[in-house]
């Protein structure tokens, strides 16, 4: 097998130049990367070199030698920095082999065609050693790109830092990171704060949002079908403490974003709509507080900050929100546990229901003659009216600040029993009562 390669050498050395002159150009005409990417002169001689190493290897290879593999490696390598797709660079590397392979027959040919028959063993170990490069490239082509990978994560995650956690108002430092990470200088964006309980675990970025990462460029509708231009853009900063998502709104409504998440069944606190990436440092703040409105005891959901400004001011205000549950609801609050925890969840559920007793006591599975009493109770204890607005105001706020508190023990919500037969609970003519009496 030496033998026959020693004695065509000179001439297999020409056809090796005329089909890397061959292979340089239907690779230029067929594939668009390499075409954006190299001159012809570069093709040419990145290809010249890879068929003369890889009849190198054959000889090699016969030796019984390990075949060199390092620039195979360094090729694999800067094709992945260069962000030339490796399906381009294995096409086109064997290609190469199957030139080689028939320029390698043509010059046995021309020398000896009896000579052929001993030829036939070298394909076997040329494709051999066409496999390894192939795998070789492949290998250090995939570390490199996973580096780069990892770099551009760690770049974007430090632009969107400028912009989430800098100060407000309009800076360079903004500007250019806003710029770079491709958002326009007006427009309309949001920052929305998943809770930390959700980012604990494994990543739940919601699918069709993409996230920080640079794969994620174009991602499918989670509504299916209508492909991103249905959602808006989304951005995401991992963090120890909870996922931080810079939002891209576009034309799409604010709501749009309860739209995203509430497939998830997660916690998450809104921001305002602001109109330059300079704004989101706020935004970012004002949705963190978005996200302090809505308990863990409450379950999962999607808090808008405008949508629970007054639970926000007490969640603002730390000092004043525990002052504002030892004024308004001390003395419910010093009742045995189980006895507070009904009349606030009743308190609570009313609140909700928009002061109706009756829709009150369907949601606790209970009279609503039970519910009457219990706020009764309440204003017994707390010394106000549920008929008048300002100490209804006074009671949600301060209803607030207890579910907000950290230390407290969880107001629990409603067990979900099952459905059971129950008296109906509405008034003649189906009105529903809309406070409770007053104590006589």
């Amino acid at each position: 097998m030496e033998q026959i390669i020693e004695e065509i050498r000179e001439d297999l050395s020409r056809r090796i130049a005329v089909a890397a002159d061959r292979l340089a150009d239907r690779t230029l005409a067929e594939d668009p990367a390499y075409a954006a990417l190299l001159g012809r002169a570069e093709l040419r001689e990145r290809i010249h070199d890879t068929l003369r190493q890889a009849v190198e290897g054959l000889l090699r290879s016969c030796r019984g030698l390990p075949v060199e593999l390092a620039d195979a490696r360094a090729v694999g390598a800067l094709r992945a920095e260069q962000g030339l797709p490796l399906a381009s660079l294995l096409r086109t590397h064997r290609r190469g082999g199957r030139l080689l392979w028939q320029s390698l027959t043509e010059a046995v040919t021309a020398h000896d065609r009896a000579a052929l028959p001993r030829l036939l063993p070298a394909a076997s170990v040329l494709w051999d050693v066409v496999d390894r490069t192939a795998d070789a490239m492949t290998e250090s082509y995939r570390r490199a790109e996973a580096a780069h990978g990892d770099r551009d994560r760690e770049r974007r995650a430090a632009l969107l830092d400028v912009l989430l956690d800098g100060a407000d108002g309009p800076s360079a430092a903004a500007e250019a990171a806003a710029a770079q990470l491709g958002l326009p200088e007006r427009g309309r964006f949001t920052v929305v704060v998943l809770a930390a309980e959700v980012s604990a675990g494994p990543s739940r970025t919601p699918p069709g949002i993409p996230s920080a990462a640079p794969t994620a460029a174009v991602p499918p509708s989670p509504a299916g079908g209508s492909g991103a231009a249905s959602a808006p853009r989304v951005l995401w900063r991992f963090r120890a403490d909870g996922e931080v998502g810079l939002v891209e709104l576009g034309h799409h409504p604010l709501e749009s974003v309860r739209d995203l998440l509430a497939p998830l069944g997660v916690r998450a606190g809104v921001g305002p709509v602001v109109g330059a990436p300079a704004e989101l440092a706020r935004a970012h703040r004002l949705a963190a507080l978005a996200l302090r409105t809505a308990p863990e005891s409450e379950g999962p959901r999607i808090a808008l900050l405008d949508e629970r400004l007054p639970a926000a001011l007490v969640a603002a205000e730390a000092e004043l929100a525990g002052r504002l549950r030892q004024v308004v609801l001390g003395p419910v609050l010093a009742l045995p546990v189980e006895d507070r925890r009904t009349l606030l969840t009743t308190l609570g559920t009313w609140l909700a229901c928009q002061g109706s007793t009756t829709d009150a006591a369907q949601r606790l599975y209970c009279h609503r003659n039970t519910v009457s009493n219990r706020l009764r109770r309440v204003e017994q204890l707390t010394g106000r009216s549920l008929s008048d607005p300002r100490h209804v105001v006074e009671l949600a706020l301060a209803h607030s600040a207890v579910l907000q508190r950290v230390e407290a023990e969880p107001v629990t919500r409603p067990a979900a029993q099952g459905p059971r037969t129950a008296r109906s609970s509405r008034t003649p003519g189906g009105t529903a009562r809309r406070s409770p009496r007053r104590p006589a």
